[in-house]
């Protein structure tokens, strides 16, 4: 039995236990219905605006810059005053918002945690409610976890500052409807956080602040401003008590970040270089560019130029108006043999010394164990600083559409591909079955880098493209491939294991994603439909 209707607008299909009576009150519930009638039609609109633009690009357009917004990018104007708890963020680390991880994440030495609804949860009903209720008592500073060994996790003192990442404009919340259709699921994890957090957070001197991810116009952060104001509206708040950061990974939004940052000029403290998924877009927007193919996913490194122009572009722009520019995610797992751990600190050490170098006002990790690392990094650059607003890269030339979409060289290898199947498959499988934040050969991966892996081998096969042996990439060879790398998997995982998970279904869907005859936007749509 359903829970019985407190909404007019809104349509529930999913029980009404404990968790629910306490994330989905009738307040919460009306002010969630208000933003779903306010702004659903004017998100899909945005939608729609994306697969025009997409079309164009298709038909063999590039993305550049707008001659309609120069104004905007040759002005003199700077964004609202960036709060004080955020001053500082050097090291952020960012993981779903599982009880044990937000504990863990939050006592890290790191100063922020990004709570995440999107890449790296696997949005069943229970993981968004149990995630709704686990951020509330982590803003309240109960939260605990005892695991099975009867070890306790709980708060430390001054843990780090929290941001809750919502999920995609492009994403539905299923289990919620509205005049017959699945609400966005942005507004379902933004309103549910704002409502139950926002006096607590301002109370202890932070605020509600937020992770924006998949952004892909200016447009869209003209939607998003007007959601935090019509929220601060509500509540009579003050303008700017809302603040987000905007993850650019997508190739259109690298083209409009000086729109992206004056639109949301009031709520906005910086952009990040989401770079996993900036990867993934560039394969995904150029897909029928076949000049512009990808290599092996594990050369396509930020010392590739077109990677390179796209961190210092971001950093120049961000300072420039007086926001931060957030470096990339490192997703290095710590190891249990010294050598090989030395190896990977060695790897994260460079990486973050890239990123400090360039300019970068903070970093992301994975996993709590590269914090150190990458702290140390930091800590080094900035000295008594907060941040490197002060870094303008005065000495870089411009940096053009041309230098952004260049092609990357470098190999495409047997090895790779089946290195893509195996990490793509082992992915999907884990979502599916729940499981957004899966260690896999020593990275952690999440949504971001399977879609690399199986857009790069979409991609190869839609160009006709050619292994460093000479053998041509073809759906017959993927699939074949396939067959082969899912035996590979039940070796490594074994009998047990394998029988248990969902692999069937994992390859089913990969196997349909990867050769159909246009790859889907999202492979999360396609796996929405096996969660619960």
């Amino acid at each position: 039995m359903t829970q019985q209707v407190i909404s007019q607008t809104l349509a529930f299909n999913q029980r009404f236990g404990e968790a629910e009576r306490q994330v989905l009150t009738q307040e919460a519930v009306d002010f969630l219905a208000e933003l779903v009638s306010q702004f659903t039609v004017r998100r899909n609109k945005l939608l729609t605006d994306r697969k025009v633009v997409q079309r164009q690009i298709d038909d063999g357009a590039l993305p550049d810059f707008f001659s309609e917004t120069a104004s905007i990018r040759n002005g003199e104007w700077q964004i609202s005053a960036i709060p004080d708890d955020l001053q500082d963020r050097r090291v952020e680390i960012t993981g779903p918002v599982e009880r044990k991880m937000i504990i863990n994440a939050l006592n890290a030495n790191v100063r922020v945690f990004m709570a995440d609804f999107e890449d790296s949860l696997s949005p069943s009903w229970d993981n968004v409610i149990d995630g709704q209720l686990n951020l509330r008592d982590a803003v309240k500073g109960t939260i605990s976890y005892i695991n099975g060994a009867g070890k306790l996790y709980q708060l430390k003192p001054d843990p780090a500052v929290l941001i809750c990442r919502v999920r995609g404009l492009h994403l539905p919340e299923k289990h919620v409807s509205w005049q017959g259709e699945a609400i966005p699921a942005s507004l379902f994890d933004f309103a549910l956080y704002f409502f139950h957090n926002y006096r607590a957070l301002l109370e202890k001197g932070s605020g509600p602040y937020f992770y924006l991810p998949k952004m892909e116009s200016w447009r869209e952060a003209a939607w998003w401003s007007d959601v935090f104001s019509a929220a601060e509206e509500r509540f009579a708040l003050p303008r700017g008590t809302i603040k987000a950061t905007v993850l650019i990974e997508t190739l259109p939004a690298v083209f409009q970040m000086d729109e992206i940052l004056y639109h949301l000029r009031h709520h906005i403290t910086g952009l990040n270089c989401g770079r996993w998924d900036y990867i993934f877009s560039y394969i995904k927007t150029l897909k029928h560019h076949a000049d512009r193919v990808l290599p092996d996913r594990q050369v396509v490194t930020m010392d590739q130029p077109f990677l390179d122009a796209y961190s210092r572009l971001l950093i120049k722009t961000c300072h420039r108006r007086g926001a931060f520019a957030m470096g990339g995610m490192a997703a290095f797992i710590p190891d249990k043999d010294p050598q090989r751990n030395s190896q990977v600190l060695d790897k994260v050490r460079q990486d973050k010394e890239r990123e400090a170098g360039n300019g970068h006002d903070g970093t992301w990790i994975a996993h709590p164990g590269l914090a150190d690392t990458a702290m140390a990094v930091f800590d080094r650059v900035l000295g008594e600083r907060r941040n490197q607003l002060e870094v303008m890269r005065e000495q870089d030339a411009p940096i053009d559409a041309r230098q952004l979409l260049a092609p990357c060289p470098g190999q495409r290898t047997e090895q790779g591909m089946r290195a893509n199947i195996r990490v793509a498959l082992q992915y999907i499988e884990a979502w599916i079955s729940g499981n957004g934040c899966v260690p896999i050969y020593g990275l952690m991966e999440d949504a971001a880098t399977a879609e690399i892996s199986r857009t790069s081998i979409w991609q190869w096969i839609r160009h006709g493209k050619t292994l460093s042996d000479g053998r041509q990439v073809t759906a017959a060879l993927f699939r074949q491939m396939l067959s082969e790398e899912l035996l590979v998997i039940q070796q490594q995982l074994g009998a047990a294991r394998f029988s248990n998970g969902r692999f069937a279904e994992a390859t089913s869907l990969m196997a349909r994603i990867t050769t159909q005859d246009e790859p889907i936007d999202f492979l999360t749509l396609s796996g929405y439909s096996l969660l619960a």
